[in-house]
């Protein structure tokens, strides 16, 4: 299967046109942003799991990464409410499950075969850090492949990011304007290697997760 997998292109997913596929997985629905593979694959998906649902036990032969969006997502290393962000490196494994329903934001087989870093930020309680007028910073995690980060917009923020590396950007609350494209709740942005990125903040504002860098190690 391939999914938005032209890396040379820019690409955004708009979350209100992309539609629910279920998985093999009983309760558990995804919307597929970019993939190459069947069901062990590089991809990029936002994935839904009604509650009770759970996966079983699993390892990660390429790593896993992922932005919990709304209710609480859990394995045996706890809870993660909303806000969580992890990274579960190549080797790790888990058996994830939603007691009470959640929506995530993953990303998997994405990683350097030698990263073993484990990487766990509650960014609702964590400290954010003034970086531009109007900006705030949330640094996440970064290796000499990519710089994962998230930041608050203030209403009328205008932001110009170093895309040379490639860049990704979903919007978690608000709306930004990048190009002639507006974004809004939970839509995904990806910028081909050798762009800049350029958004303004709505009138509400915006809070976005952003990647940067790592389009570079896309093999080709």
């Amino acid at each position: 299967m391939r999914v938005n997998a032209d890396f040379d292109r820019r690409t955004l997913v708009r979350f209100d046109e992309n539609h629910w596929v279920a998985s093999p997985i009983p309760g558990v629905e995804r919307k597929m942003l970019d993939r190459i593979g069947g069901e062990v694959a590089r991809a990029t998906t936002i994935v839904r799991f009604a509650p009770g649902s759970a996966f079983s036990a699993h390892t990660h032969d390429g790593g896993e990464e992922y932005l919990v969006l709304d209710g609480t997502f859990q394995d045996e290393d706890g809870d993660f409410p909303a806000g969580s962000y992890v990274r579960n490196p190549p080797t790790s494994s888990h058996t994830p499950a939603a007691q009470d329903g959640t929506t995530i934001l993953v990303k998997l087989h994405q990683f350097d075969p030698a990263d073993r870093a484990h990487v766990q930020v509650d960014s609702r309680a964590a400290d954010w850090e003034p970086t531009a007028d109007g900006v705030e910073t949330l640094p996440l995690h970064t290796d000499v492949r990519e710089e994962v980060f998230m930041e608050r917009w203030a209403p009328g923020t205008t932001r110009t990011l170093d895309a040379s590396g490639g860049l990704e950007a979903f919007v978690i609350a608000g709306t930004l304007t990048e190009g002639e494209d507006m974004l809004g709740h939970w839509d995904w942005l990806r910028l081909p290697v050798g762009s800049t990125f350029r958004g303004t903040a709505g009138a509400e504002g915006a809070e976005v997760w952003i990647k940067t860098g790592h389009l570079r190690h896309v093999a080709r």
